[in-house]
């Protein structure tokens, strides 16, 4: 068999490397297709052409092209922009990831000299170019989600601060606390995530375009006109480092499934909270069962919750990718991409369906109040002594002598008498009794960060101030 009629056996190899050139015969086609990114990283096109006007132009600054061929060459890449944006590119056979589809397009536009434009540049600065790019403008994106659910929560919080409810530690009645603390507890979490996502934009708007393969650009393109065009604050310091690094993906994933977390936890109060009847939620966010007529499910809550874990699965996993390999480049950081993405539109969605849910919910004011039993006040009676100059060692005894009291008679707490609690300590006087207060009590914490009116408004103005920041 000759060796024509043996690479036609083994079958085309189309796109970058055709037979003839490094390769002697053909792909196995389920290589090409293992091989290929293009079904996931077309998401990247215009990030991807970004790049290559701006290398056109960084390239004719060194002598590569001249003013002309920069000018015909930008405008083709503008052209193939056009289709992409038009919905009208079509992918060929061959078009093994982004990077080909576009420049074998540029090429099929304006001719052989399409081909100069790879010059000096490898795929794998070319890649971490518009993957950064890409987070950089998604993570921007982002937080504006985030601004809108901070806001609109803080909104929802000022409308129902007269509310009350219980608050829990270990699922267990603890102190009464304003709807609207509660509420906004979650959003200093998120917050804070909000914070993290903002710190992780400096580290990924760096430049690695003009780091060739892994050794540096061998025409002495200016790095510093790439990064301007392209607007990174900067350009990474190292080349072989610039293709490999991906500190930027596993720090978004990271941060998406701590985040996920925070709205995975704000889901599950919310779904005890709908149980109790104390929070309605709005039919655009709840299912049916299909053999149970009077279900009403929030199934929007439960899969916020269930995201969550799948989220740090992924972050997880990339790790995993990571750990093991040796600089520079290598074909498993191909397998950034899919995670990555997931990631972005779990998020966006995840946000999305916790503004919806906040902005619709309806809390019940008698229902949660109904939550509320005098135990929880127990503290409040042993504060009622160190007012008076006991030590809260002391009456935190005092105070739990009498919570067994009302337990082994079986009868409320609140219900004790003065002669009651005088036989358990005489320093109670008439005016105890007034701690049985639910109203008084969530305005005695009027600390920074407490339940009070006052505080809680505190917080609400805070959250919008940093919210239209974002």
């Amino acid at each position: 068999m000759s060796d024509k009629s043996g690479e036609e056996a083994a079958g085309s190899r189309g796109g970058l490397f055709g037979a003839g050139g490094r390769f002697k015969g053909g792909t196995d086609p389920i290589m090409e297709k293992f091989n290929e990114s293009i079904g996931f990283d077309k998401r990247m096109w215009a990030q991807d052409l970004r790049g290559s006007i701006a290398y056109a132009k960084a390239i004719q600054k060194v002598g590569i092209l001249t003013p002309s061929e920069s000018s015909t060459i930008v405008s083709g890449l503008e052209k193939v922009h056009e289709e992409w944006a038009s919905n009208s590119f079509e992918l060929k056979p061959g078009d093994e990831d982004i990077h080909t589809a576009n420049e074998r397009r540029l090429t099929e536009i304006i001719g052989p000299l399409g081909g100069k434009l790879h010059t000096g540049r490898s795929r794998n600065d070319q890649v971490a170019t518009d993957t950064r790019l890409w987070i950089v403008e998604t993570e921007r994106d982002i937080l504006k989600d985030m601004s809108t659910l901070l806001q609109a929560a803080s909104e929802f919080s000022r409308e129902h601060i007269g509310v009350l409810m219980a608050g829990y530690t270990h699922l267990q009645p603890a102190q009464p606390i304003r709807f609207s603390h509660w509420l906004m507890s979650h959003m200093a979490a998120l917050m804070r995530d909000a914070e993290r996502l903002k710190e992780l934009i400096p580290r990924a708007n760096q430049c690695p375009l003009g780091s060739g393969a892994l050794a540096g650009n061998a025409f002495g393109v200016d790095r510093e006109f790439l990064a301007k065009e392209l607007g990174f604050e900067g350009v990474t310091s190292n080349s072989l480092d610039s293709v490999c690094d991906r500190d930027f993906v596993a720090e978004f994933l990271m941060w998406h499934a701590m985040m996920l977390m925070h709205l995975s936890q704000f889901a599950e109060d919310l779904i005890i909270n709908n149980m109790l009847k104390c929070v309605d939620m709005d039919d655009a966010y709840a299912t049916g069962s299909s053999l149970m007529p009077q279900k009403k499910n929030p199934d929007a809550l439960e899969l916020l919750r269930g995201k969550a874990g799948v989220a740090l699965g992924r972050s997880v996993g990339l790790m995993a990718t990571l750990k093991g390999l040796p600089r520079a480049y290598n074909k498993d950081l191909q397998e950034d991409k899919v995670p990555l993405f997931d990631a972005v539109d779990t998020v966006k969605d995840c946000l999305a369906i916790a503004t919806g849910v906040i902005v619709t919910m309806r809390p019940n004011p008698n229902m949660l109040r109904k939550a509320l039993c005098p135990e929880m006040l127990a503290t409040d009676l042993a504060d009622y002594l160190v007012r008076r100059g006991v030590p809260f060692r002391e009456t935190h005894h005092i105070s739990g002598a009498c919570v067994r009291l009302a337990e082994e008679q079986e009868v409320s707490i609140d219900t004790l008498t003065l002669e009651q609690l005088q036989k358990i300590d005489s320093r109670f006087e008439e005016d105890v009794l007034k701690v049985w207060d639910y109203e008084v009590s969530v305005e005695r914490k009027s600390s920074i960060g407490g339940t009070s009116k006052a505080r809680v408004v505190e917080q609400i103005d805070n959250c919008i101030a940093f919210a239209k920041t974002l």
